[in-house]
């Protein structure tokens, strides 16, 4: 097929990657601007699948916003059989959607329709879900309200974000290539209204560790927020992120310290961080942070 890629972040390569390999001309591929990074901050870096691209010599496209008629005639003009969208991160108009001959196909990370929206993997880590997936839905105007052509599920089980991502992203990629080598065999199928949920976009606040929570709860914060933004406490006017940890048990006012290993109390149970990373410094055990800074049984963390 002639497909149009559009996608952004680590999430949505794979499946670039497998369109390519099953033979498929792939004509342009869609991606955000770059954005500041690079050790200062200031120099104009692409994104993962901006770079894919570029390496399999595909014409990338960024533009800021598809509603303009210029944009809509430049994508219409690429005569394609189908768009395959993944993590894009811009609203298509009707007028994109509709231009391909088979539409456009998106790859959304949880079985619909829960988690409809932004940040599906982060979210279900923090609901607790014991299982999500990767669906292909037929793209309507709405926010993933579209029918549902095929699905994949995997556990969630203790997971980080960053795990379940890589986890879902390769099974995504596989689905895509089984349904476009047959698309008639796998029908859209609307999605039913009941247990539906959506997944607001993560706040960087949000990851501010709630010790007055359970303890469960807590560690589900920090598998969510991992690698990022990376869920913290602050202490002394520092922060410190936690990368991993463990449940144990333990009772004091939340926040509060319970031993000289780092065992901090909850609103039920304790947690006990294993991977902690410094401000400015890398992510090191926690025992290796303790000889240096030491958190003697008591103190208070935010």
């Amino acid at each position: 097929m002639r497909i149009i890629f559009m996608g952004t972040p680590d999430f949505a390569v794979p499946a670039l990657q497998a369109l390519v390999n099953a033979g498929h001309e792939v004509v342009a591929a869609y991606s955000q601007p770059p954005r500041p990074g690079g050790r200062r901050g200031r120099e104009l870096t692409p994104g993962p699948v901006h770079k894919r691209a570029e390496e399999l010599g595909i014409e990338v496209r960024h533009p800021l916003s598809l509603k303009g008629e210029e944009e809509k005639a430049a994508f219409a003009a690429l005569n394609a059989d189908v768009a395959v969208v993944a993590a894009y991160g811009l609203l298509l108009p009707r007028a994109v959607l509709e231009a391909p001959t088979h539409g456009c196909l998106n790859l959304h990370g949880s079985i619909l329709p829960r988690w409809r929206g932004a940040a599906p993997i982060q979210r279900a880590i923090l609901a607790g879900d014991e299982q999500t997936g990767v669906d292909i839905m037929q793209m309507e105007t709405g926010l993933d309200t579209g029918p549902v052509r095929a699905s994949v599920r995997a556990r969630v089980a203790s997971k980080t974000a960053g795990e379940l991502t890589v986890e879902l992203a390769g099974l995504g990629a596989e689905l895509i290539v089984r349904v476009l080598a047959d698309l008639p065999a796998f029908p859209p199928v609307t999605q039913s209204e009941e247990g539906l949920t959506y997944a607001r976009k993560i706040e960087k606040a949000e990851a501010k560790l709630d010790f007055t929570a359970p303890a469960d709860q807590v560690l589900r914060q920090i598998l969510a927020f991992n690698p990022a933004p990376g869920a913290f406490f602050e202490a002394e006017g520092e922060r410190y992120k936690v990368l991993a940890a463990e449940v144990t048990e333990g009772s004091a006012l939340p926040g509060t310290t319970l031993d000289d290993t780092l065992t901090i109390a909850c609103g039920q149970n304790a947690i006990r961080p294993t991977l902690i990373q410094r401000a400015g410094k890398p992510a090191m055990p926690t025992a290796d942070l303790l000889r240096g800074r030491p958190f003697p049984a008591g103190s208070q963390l935010s």
